[in-house]
């Protein structure tokens, strides 16, 4: 494939853009992924780009999380382990499925995603039962979190602030702190099944990656001091018009 200027002045913004959302309320997949498309490439080279500088920005702000003590690290990593297979299982079974059925797949959980922001400005719980449980419930979280995140993406930060928050009953801070170690193991996890594949575009995704790692460290800068409300509008008009993008491009196949 061939990667001219144009795609650059859409993907890198795009990137940065959701790199910084990423890192403070989850949901950057619904704004990255959709950007590679953008630019015509297939949907599997865009989820293998979209994974490479997917991780980069998540290694900065899980750095950033782990300084700051917003990270129950223990948990995180044993639901870490579990999203290692499930996000490799996820992304094997992307590369079997047709360019055009995974982009309606992902016209599905673009809308939830969406959703699944808007409802995480809930109340938190307490802390659930003994330790032993919530790393049981950590784990079966970090499978199905992975499985999704390799196979589709967007949202996959959200829903995991979600469940640790509403369901394990952790603040939400913490929530996001734990959500990057899992992002982490099943973007690293994915993204070898994709290079292995030959599924990375690097011209465009290492300048991509750039933006991504700015972003992350700037968004979790802002997550740890300021929290999420200035994100979240900007989010909702972003995903709007990405959505019907979307929408034109799988009707006017």
């Amino acid at each position: 494939m061939i990667i001219e200027w144009w795609m650059y002045a859409v993907v890198c913004p795009l990137i940065f853009l959701a790199s910084f959302v990423d890192s403070i309320a989850g949901g950057g997949g619904v704004l990255s992924l959709p950007a590679y498309l953008l630019t015509g490439m297939p949907a599997q080279y865009a989820a293998g780009c979209n994974k490479f500088s997917a991780s980069s920005g998540t290694i900065i702000a899980t750095v950033k999380y782990f300084r700051s003590k917003k990270i129950d690290l223990a948990a995180a990593l044993f639901a870490a382990a579990f999203a290692l297979p499930g996000s490799y299982l996820g992304a094997t079974l992307a590369m079997s499925i047709k360019s055009e059925t995974l982009e309606l797949i992902m016209l599905i959980a673009i809308p939830n995603a969406a959703l699944s922001v808007f409802f995480t400005r809930s109340k938190e719980k307490k802390m659930i039962g003994s330790r032993p449980l919530v790393f049981t419930i950590c784990a079966l979280i970090g499978f199905v979190i992975g499985a999704y995140d390799g196979l589709i993406g967007p949202g996959t930060g959200t829903f995991i602030i979600i469940i640790f928050t509403f369901v394990v009953g952790y603040d939400m801070t913490t929530s996001s702190g734990n959500g990057k170690v899992i992002n982490l193991a099943s973007n690293l996890s994915a993204l070898l099944a994709f290079i292995l594949n030959g599924y990375v575009i690097y011209k465009l995704a290492i300048p991509a990656a750039v933006c991504a790692v700015i972003g992350g460290y700037l968004g979790s800068h802002l997550a740890i001091n300021k929290g999420t409300k200035v994100i979240r509008p900007l989010l909702y008009i972003v995903l709007t018009l990405i959505f019907i993008k979307l929408i034109i491009d799988v009707l006017s196949k």
